[in-house]
């Protein structure tokens, strides 16, 4: 993967790479990706990015990093942080249950927060690191990501609005080696563009008693930050979801609920991560299988938070018809670099719907 500064001149050629992302003034402005599958994609910026402005709002920020037996990519990350241009007032590390004593040697090596949580689950680990986290601000990363420079900087300067509380920010990929990154970039990836996007709770209330407003958009989990208040307005996250429960969609409920009780989201590109996907293909099945898991288990969990039945319909009917429609057509066109984990978005979506039914309902 490239990365060209268009300050320097004129865009060159395109080159023979997976991917190339295009700079100016020292923000990301659109990227120019080779598909797995053949062909190109290019995603621009519609207008300048904005720069943050010259006073950041009046806030303080922790950064919570939730992980489990990666001490590597633990140490990498953590690395990333003393570089950044707004320096986090505390750094919380949430040991999720390693099954070793490494998370904890790199997190006290690296002077952060140390906090174990024995019950594995990411939203259970997210809940107890927004319970230690003391900013005005609570940021979250992954213990595979590497930090821009500015990424906390942007994401504070972006709660310039009273109404907004939550924001996003823009994730890359950190690398595109394999043959899995490539596929996982082309098809699954967690860019949401490079254009400013503010989710308003105005719009999310006009349209989501038809359809299910698509919260998925706003962001990734690997870059997102809150408002302490809001916890204390909506809940946690809900510990029936993500990695080790459910197995994904606990960021994009959460921006759901948020939503849904009156509060605006955002999403803001010039706040950078990189991401480091999964390089192996049974990684990447696996996956796969656990996103559509979650999602299954998170449209059931929105319907019942909320009482809005777009969700229901949409996970007990719409999703249904629409995969006996792609496995329809895959039977008439034969194979597809695009369902090439078909097999596993289908059982994972199903097995999602029978988590939901056998968990306990949370009290209130």
């Amino acid at each position: 993967m490239h990365h060209i500064d268009l300050d320097a001149g004129d865009a060159p050629a395109a080159q023979n790479v997976a991917m190339t992302v295009f700079w100016r003034g020292g923000y990301p402005v659109g990227h120019l990706l080779r598909l797995e599958g053949g062909g190109e994609r290019r995603v621009e910026a519609s207008v300048p990015p904005a720069a943050p402005p010259a006073v950041l709002p009046p806030a303080t920020a922790s950064v919570v990093i939730c992980t489990r037996d990666r001490p590597d990519e633990l140490r990498r990350c953590l690395a990333s942080l003393p570089q950044q241009s707004f320096a986090p007032n505390e750094i919380v590390v949430v040991d999720n249950a390693s099954r070793d004593g490494r998370t904890r040697e790199v997190a006290l090596a690296a002077g952060v927060v140390y906090v174990r949580e024995d019950r594995p689950g990411l939203d259970l680990a997210r809940d107890t690191g927004a319970t230690h986290a003391t900013a005005d601000i609570i940021a979250y990363t992954d213990d595979d990501v590497l930090l821009h420079p500015r990424w906390l900087e942007h994401l504070v300067a972006a709660f310039d609005d009273p109404a907004i509380g939550a924001v996003t920010g823009l994730v890359l990929p950190g690398e595109l080696e394999t043959d899995a990154q490539r596929h996982f970039e082309s098809y699954w990836s967690f860019s949401q563009g490079y254009d400013r996007v503010d989710f308003k709770a105005g719009d999310f209330a006009a349209i989501s008693a038809e359809t299910v407003f698509p919260a998925w958009k706003v962001g990734a989990g690997a870059s997102m930050a809150f408002r302490q208040d809001v916890f204390a307005k909506v809940g946690y996250f809900d510990e029936r979801l993500d990695v080790g429960q459910a197995g994904c969609s606990g960021d994009s409920e959460f921006w759901y609920r948020l939503l849904a009780a009156g509060v605006d989201c955002r999403y803001e590109p010039t706040s950078v991560a990189f991401h480091f996907h999964r390089r192996a293909m049974d990684g990447l099945s696996h996956q796969i299988y656990s996103y559509m898991r979650g999602h299954a288990a998170a449209l059931m969990v929105q319907n019942e938070r909320t009482g809005l039945g777009c969700n229901r319909r949409q996970a007990l009917w719409v999703m249904p018809r629409w995969y006996i429609g792609r496995l329809w057509r895959r039977l008439g066109r034969g194979w597809t670099v695009e369902d090439r984990f078909l097999r596993q978005e289908v059982t994972g979506y199903f097995a999602g719907l029978l988590f939901y039914y056998r968990q306990k309902r949370p009290n209130g």
